[in-house]
Parts: structure tokens; sequence; C-alpha cells
């Protein structure tokens, strides 16, 4: 609609209609490898947290989670630091931690705030598109991403890896545990109750296993399967002059490797895909209907409109702040970091071009504010309360505590850089 009445160079009509019919159609196809690459980077992601050795890990940390603070301490610092190396993994781990928490506190006794401790295992969501899964960063660090001809290829050390990202990561993962270990102290304890738990464990029935399907069930021939995507992808690293080999598909391309080989047995591995993919379907849905309106912003000159908007209504030096804060809006009505990307990038990367704005800086400005208001969002916490037993609501009062932290941070790193 937008497009129809503010693109008036040939007036409303059918003609013009039938052509923005068009343009959304044009972009609903362009970016299908996109989409697979952000399915990948969850499904892969949470796979690797449906892991033994994941299980094992968290199985030894929460005899350290005796109390309702130091919970809050360590399910936060944990649940930060495993979202900065994959969103998928430290959502799921963050969940299943949470869970785990929950029972043994039961179990002994323990007086918790489990809905404090939830929020904590959903804090990942407000670092993970500064971290190593980050939809932006990695995208225009691919040779041939969507907007190549425009900023050209930029690699993440200029991004995921700059002075200014890395101030943020540290800057949030000594804040965030200690800001909810205070809280944890002074809220106080309630009585909860768990429902029955879908158990996440995987174990593979081997009865009647003949030919071809024994090699499902070695752990040798997974490692050994596994060791052909780990061992690239150490070489790369080893023989790198620099770090413009790492984008989404080389994460991917890792994290499969990692995923297979910490699973152990193929058969593992593919039911740990089978509960893992489920939450990928909105991407799936989602990604193209972002392409469509993209198409239709690119072809339509809505794209100029907004530049020239921004242009007028910013400087050189507030714009990465405006930026953060409209893509902390449109992550309420887009809650994607990915789609968000495909349908705002265009926009911040003329209007950062215009106002002599360091792209790189624009995009982090854009990744910010979109893991931002997840803490408002819940759509992907949707994982989280299924495996916790929590509501949304119960979530909210504690993730808007994490929020005025991070809008803190943000805005101090935006301008001080």
């Amino acid at each position: 609609m937008l497009a129809l009445f503010l693109d008036n160079t040939e007036g409303v009509s059918l003609s013009n209609a039938y052509n923005i019919v068009n343009f959304w159609e044009k972009g609903f196809w362009e970016l299908l490898a996109f989409s697979t690459q952000m399915m990948l980077i969850l499904v892969l992601g949470h796979t690797l947290a449906l892991t033994p050795a994941i299980n094992r890990f968290i199985s030894i940390i929460i005899n350290f989670c005796n109390t309702n603070a130091k919970a809050a301490l360590i399910v936060t610092a944990l649940t930060v630091v495993f979202s900065l190396f994959n969103w998928g993994l430290g959502l799921i781990f963050g969940a299943i931690l949470v869970r785990k928490v929950g029972e043994t506190a039961k179990n002994k006794g323990i007086d918790l705030n489990y809905p404090l401790i939830g929020a904590a295992g959903y804090s990942g969501l407000m670092v993970w598109h500064g971290g190593f899964s980050g939809s932006a960063p990695l995208k225009i660090a691919e040779k041939e991403h969507f907007l190549s001809s425009s900023i050209g290829q930029i690699p993440i050390s200029e991004t995921i890896l700059s002075p200014m990202n890395i101030s943020v990561a540290i800057a949030l993962m000594l804040i965030l545990p200690i800001g909810m270990y205070l809280l944890a102290k002074k809220s106080g304890t309630k009585n909860f109750i768990l429902p029955s738990n879908n158990s996440t464990s995987l174990s593979a029935n081997e009865t009647n296993i003949v030919g071809a399907e024994k090699l499902d069930y070695s752990k040798v021939f997974a490692r050994i399967f596994a060791l052909f995507f780990i061992v690239p992808s150490v070489i790369k690293v080893v023989k790198a002059d620099d770090l413009s080999f790492m984008n989404i598909n080389y994460i991917n391309f890792l994290l499969f490797g990692l995923a297979l080989f910490f699973h152990s047995t193929v058969k593992d591995f593919l039911a740990a895909v089978n509960k893992a993919i489920v939450g990928s379907t909105g991407i799936l849905i989602q990604f193209p209907l972002y392409a469509g309106i993209m198409g239709i912003m690119k072809y339509s000159g809505l794209t100029v409109l907004f530049t020239d908007f921004f242009i007028h209504l910013s400087n050189s030096y507030i714009f990465p702040v405006y930026t953060f804060i409209s893509a902390g809006i449109v992550n309420i009505f887009v809650p994607s970091g990915g789609g968000q990307w495909i349908v705002q990038g265009p926009i911040i990367v003329e209007t950062a071009k215009q106002l002599h704005v360091p792209v790189e800086k624009a995009v982090m400005a854009l990744a910010y504010g979109d893991q931002l208001t997840n803490m408002l969002q819940p759509f992907w916490a949707l994982p989280l309360l299924g495996i916790t037993g929590l509501k949304a609501k119960e979530l909210i009062p504690y993730t808007l505590f994490l929020m005025v932290i991070g809008i803190v941070i943000f805005v101090s790193a935006l301008l001080f850089f």
C-alpha cells in the first residue's frame, strides 16, 4: 500500500498495482539461499544443544545453582556465552538449564524464583546478533550477498570482532549476570509448579539392525564422517590471513560437524535434528514474505524515499542511534534478525553511505536494536516456554530489567565509538 500511494510517478492505477504485485513476486524468490542458511544455523545450534556432552555439562553446573541468586548469575552468564557462539544453541541450552535448575530446586527444597531464572535462560536472545551467528554481520561477510554491489564484502573483523562490539560483548557478559544476581537477591522466591517434562534425551532402538543400517549406529563411522566437516574448518582457520572466510556457510559447516561428532551416531544426530527442525518452520514461511517486502521496496523506489527521510531526520553522529531505535521497533513486527536485515538493510546501507557513516557501524546498530526488543517479543521464547512450562507474561518483568541494561550498554557504545 505504501508503494502504491507514495510512488506517484504514474498515479494510483491498476497498472501501478500490477507492477507492485510483480515486484512482490520477484522479491519473494530472491533470497531462498539466505532462508536455508538461517534455518540451518538455528537447527544445527539446537541439535548441538541436545548432545550428551551438553547434558553432562548441565548436570555439573546445576550443582552450583544452590541458591536463587547463584542460579540467576550462573544461568545468565552461561546463556550469554553460549548465545554469542550460536543463538540456537544458547536458546535451547538456556531452556534446558532452567528446567534442570527448577527440577533440582524442587527435589532439594531450594527456594527459587523460577520465572526470574527463566528470564535468565532467555537472556541470550539479547546478545546473539552481535555474536558468531549474527545474521546481518555474517551475511555481509559473504562475497556475493544481496547488497554486495553497494557495499562489497565486509569481514567480521569490522563488525563482530570490531573494538566496539568486543567492548559491548564484554560489558554484556559482565553486567547482565551481576544485574540478575542482584535482582534475584532482592526479588524473593515463589512457589512454582513444573509440568510433566518431554525428555530431551535421545536413545536409539538398536533391535533388528541389518546391513548398511549398522552405519547409523556406529560411533566410529559418525565421528570419522564428522571430521570431514571439522578438519577443513580448522585448516581454513590456520591458513587464513584474515577473517574474510568466516561467514554463514562456514559457521553452518562447522556446526554440522560438531553436532554430528558430539551425538556420536548418525541415528542420534538425526533424532536430534527431528526435534530441532520444528523450531525452524517460522523461518521457512516468514523469510520469503520478508523477501517479497524487500522486492517491493527495492523495485518500486520506496528504498530511496525512506533513505531521503532518514537523511533529513538525522546526521552522521546520531544516525546509528536512530538505526538502533528503528530496528528495535521493527523487530516487534518482524521477529527475525535475518528477515529484518532483508527489509531494513537496503535503507540503512544507503542512508549510511549518504551520511558518511561507516556501514559496519550501521549494521551493528541494527543488530543491537533487533536483539534488544527480543526481551519484549515472545516469538523466539516459544521453545523455552515449552521446555520450562513458564508463560511469557511471567518472564516479561525480568526481561524488561535486562532490556533497560541493554539500552544503556548499546546506546553508550554507539555514541562513544
